[in-house]
């Protein structure tokens, strides 16, 4: 195997790995193993031609392939190839204020750690996929340990149930996006941050492109279609993915395709779990449950394993399996390997691109059929007609006490209980604070009950305070 030195500039797109082994017979094949490996090189190695750039210097141990083959030159399994771009000072390390340097000094004075691996903090982009149960301490860690830029990808709205274990967010939170709620906690929490939102459902049609700008990935979802993408995902732009699960009183963590200082590259989801169980034979924590404290214990793990990921410190849980216990105080550790059977980077893979990860699960990763809403104003109008309509409030009582327009107080954990008390005969309309949980109780009731006469306020009872009765109280 030849090796690859690769330089201070360009390290940070091949997870600040150093020197890279690889098996090309001449240059030009080894530039392609490179950017096939570490698709964010390609940009800054070839032009729009695919040639290399003219600004880019190789070194085939002493000399310069200009003087050799170029392109052609051949490399021999001993060779020591160097890559030179120019530089014009180069991308400093990342600066820290004062204030900055006085919050992260339990960090820097840690022997081993430091100034560098703080710096390495600074400058990485984590995309954290999920803000539930698992996301909560990973993104607060995270936040608070001073990762420079973390994305957050989640469509769903804070509830009232989340609240045993999600720890990002408050009552005060409840309906919002949680996407906003996070950012507004992880704000308060560290300033010095950046935080992009992305309030949409994964998929294999975004998938790509909202991973492709973030160094490491944490994958916190909580369904098999939506796992399985982000793991193809994560391999195909070559981004190594922090994972794990929680159910019940057990946890699970690993790190999936992540390439070591020595250039290997590790296991995936794919070798652990080739192919998704049947469809309802693995109940969700939705479902089943989950020990409101495990989420925390579990999504500290998952954070840490992205801080020894970003920074190089540690070993990682590359190749390992980790699975806790809660019940039993127990903890155990397998080994992992690459499979040859692997569909995605086995020996004869099948899998080049993203597919349909629901086909694929036999399973529907999240419900899109829209819904029928109706406006603040237009229930106003129906209240003064005296059209006939029955009115669900969906919130809990607390918040029914604040205040209230008059519909029946149904609160949302208790409506499956309760389906027959939404009328079958004439318009329903549902509501909450802002919408979402509204949305949460008629997708339920028209899977499990098959009402067709429901409707969403939309915008909740704020959106009614505003347009109709704003000397109501709003919270």
């Amino acid at each position: 195997m030849a090796t690859v030195i690769i330089p201070t500039p360009l390290r940070k797109f091949t997870n600040n790995t150093a020197r890279l082994q690889v098996s090309a017979g001449t240059i030009k094949d080894t530039v392609q193993e490179l950017t096939v490996n570490f698709p964010d090189l390609k940009k800054h190695l070839l032009d729009e031609g695919g040639n290399i750039r003219s600004y880019v210097n190789i070194f085939v141990g002493n000399d310069d392939i200009r003087d050799l083959q170029q392109e052609k030159t051949a490399v021999k399994e001993d060779a020591v190839i160097s890559i030179v771009p120019a530089i014009a000072g180069g991308a400093p390390d990342p600066i820290f204020t004062k204030e900055e340097l006085a919050r992260y000094n339990r960090h820097i004075i840690i022997p081993g750690f430091g100034m560098e691996a703080q710096q390495k903090l600074k400058a990485a982009k984590v995309l954290v996929i999920g803000s539930g149960g698992l996301g909560s301490p990973v993104l607060l860690y995270l936040a608070a340990a001073g990762v420079g830029t973390i994305g957050i990808v989640d469509f769903d709205v804070v509830d009232d149930s989340n609240l045993q274990r999600q720890v990002l967010f408050g009552v005060d939170a409840i309906g919002q996006p949680k996407v906003e709620a996070a950012k507004k906690r992880l704000e308060a929490l560290n300033p010095y941050i950046k935080l992009n939102l992305h309030n949409t459902h994964i998929n294999s049609h975004n998938a790509l492109d909202i991973i492709r700008d973030y160094d490491v990935i944490a994958d916190g979802t909580d369904n098999f279609p939506t796992r399985y993408l982000v793991n193809d995902a994560s391999v195909l732009l070559g981004k190594p993915n922090v994972y794990a699960s929680i159910f019940q009183f057990e946890g699970q963590v690993s790190v999936f395709n992540y390439r070591d200082a020595k250039g290997a590259l590790g296991p995936n989801y794919r070798d652990l779990y080739p192919t998704p169980p049947p469809p309802g034979l693995v109940p969700s924590c939705a479902e089943g449950g989950v020990l409101g404290v495990l989420p925390g214990i579990i999504g500290s793990l998952q954070a840490l394993e992205v801080i020894k990921v970003i920074t190089g410190v540690g070993e990682t849980l590359s190749g390992r399996f980790y699975i806790f216990d809660a019940l039993n105080f127990e903890s155990r550790t397998f080994t992992i390997r690459a499979r040859e059977d692997n569909p995605l980077t086995g020996k004869n893979p099948t899998i080049t691109a993203l597919i349909d990860y629901e086909q694929f699960c036999g399973m529907r990763a999240v419900e899109e059929k829209p819904l029928k809403e109706i406006t603040a104003k237009e229930l106003y109008d129906l209240q003064v007609k005296g059209e006939p309509f029955q009115l669900i409030d969906v919130r809990e009582p607390h918040e029914y006490d604040i205040v209230n327009i008059g519909a029946e107080l149904i609160p949302l954990a208790t409506v499956a209980d309760n389906s027959d008390r939404f009328d079958r005969e004439k318009m329903v309309i549902v509501h909450c604070k802002m919408g979402g949980r509204s949305a949460k109780a008629i997708r339920e009731l028209e899977e499990k009950f098959g009402f067709t006469n429901l409707y969403n306020l939309k915008g909740g009872i704020l959106s009614y305070i505003d347009e109709v009765q704003p000397e109501l109280t709003k919270y």
